[in-house]
């Protein structure tokens, strides 16, 4: 029996356990960086080891070879009576399900059996937020309740995933108007995606208002922020480092919305979030942060914007149009 979990916190929980097979962590941030329909069969790994390099400071010959080993791993699932895939409810978690029921759905199972477990609330814990955060004995008891995987869920999740990928967004917003019951946190977590497109008020995301909300409201410290953050959103399932990106991408700007202070400018060069930055980083709003938040200033009107969200690439200059959220019709609108 293998069983898939999306990454090391559950897999080392399940891995205390007496449930039977090996323990298989599931590392990517499908989240964040390029994932093109085009290269889904050709330079896949390359485009996303280069994104992992670029943002989280992997070594890009580390993370070429990392990829490879998971792949060769996926690919012994034959090996197994059956594959039992742990996920939860967020975007992050929701998008590699998609990414995983999309792959084995172009697979020959054999005698292999797929299953899953998948949940967004456990009992007796208040603002559950992964399996990660269970007990061994709590983690075990999920077990028994897995599910196999029908064709109906598979199906869904290609498309949803084919969706995902494509550079026309609003393929999204198709799977959406779909019965997607089949995967039932699934539709929520696609719509908070379709959120991370710049909003036609401010040119933000949703994420990037969420924060400059917080620091507004008084929360300046990386650490209290990102708490604040997962406990509002936990739609998204962002860690740390995701948080970091979207902080960094507002105060890299020129003029910033954001300004950094209690880290030397040293230790900001490399961008990547450290253990001292997590410590000791605090935020301030700028005159910019502050307008661009009350919906005065457009952030994509005034620095431009490259941003890749799954198989779309915004890009362009000031004045480009491209696609953005438009929270009063909660559609997608090309401006």
């Amino acid at each position: 029996m293998l069983h898939i979990h999306n990454g090391d916190s559950a897999a080392n929980v399940a891995k205390q356990t007496a449930l039977p097979g090996e323990h298989f962590a599931f590392r990517e941030a499908l989240l964040t960086g390029p994932t093109p329909a085009e290269f889904k069969s050709n330079g896949w790994r390359l485009v996303r080891a280069r994104h992992l390099c670029e943002a989280y400071g992997v070594d890009l010959k580390q993370a070429l070879n990392d990829l490879r080993q998971q792949d060769e791993k996926l690919a012994t699932f034959r090996e197994h009576e059956e594959v039992v895939l742990w996920f939860e409810h967020d975007l992050f978690c929701q998008l590699h399900l998609i990414y995983l029921l999309d792959w084995f759905g172009q697979q020959h199972m054999g005698e292999t059996k797929l299953s899953l477990v998948c949940i967004d609330k456990f009992p007796g814990r208040e603002n559950f937020r992964g399996l990660g955060e269970l007990t061994p004995q709590e983690f075990a008891s999920l077990f028994p309740v897995r599910q196999p995987v029908t064709s109906i869920q598979s199906q869904l999740a290609t498309a949803a995933w084919g969706a995902y990928c494509s550079p026309d967004p609003t393929h999204i917003e198709i799977v959406l108007t779909s019965d997607t019951s089949a995967l039932p946190f699934l539709n929520a977590a696609l719509r908070a995606h379709l959120e991370r497109f710049p909003a036609t008020t401010n040119g933000l995301s949703r994420i990037e208002n969420s924060a400059l909300q917080s620091i507004h409201d008084g929360v300046s410290k990386f650490s209290e922020l990102f708490l604040r953050f997962v406990n509002e959103e936990p739609v998204y399932g962002l860690g740390d480092a995701q948080f970091w990106l979207a902080l960094r991408r507002l105060s890299g700007a020129f003029p910033p919305l954001l300004e950094i202070a209690g880290v030397k400018d040293e230790d900001l060069e490399t961008q990547l979030l450290t253990p001292k930055v997590v410590r000791t980083a605090t935020f301030e709003l700028s005159h910019l942060g502050e307008s661009t938040l009350n919906g005065e200033s457009d952030f994509v009107a005034l620095n431009g914007i490259d941003l890749w969200l799954g198989g779309v690439h915004l890009h362009g200059p000031t004045g480009s149009s491209l696609w953005r959220w438009d929270a009063t019709t909660e559609s997608l609108r090309f401006l």
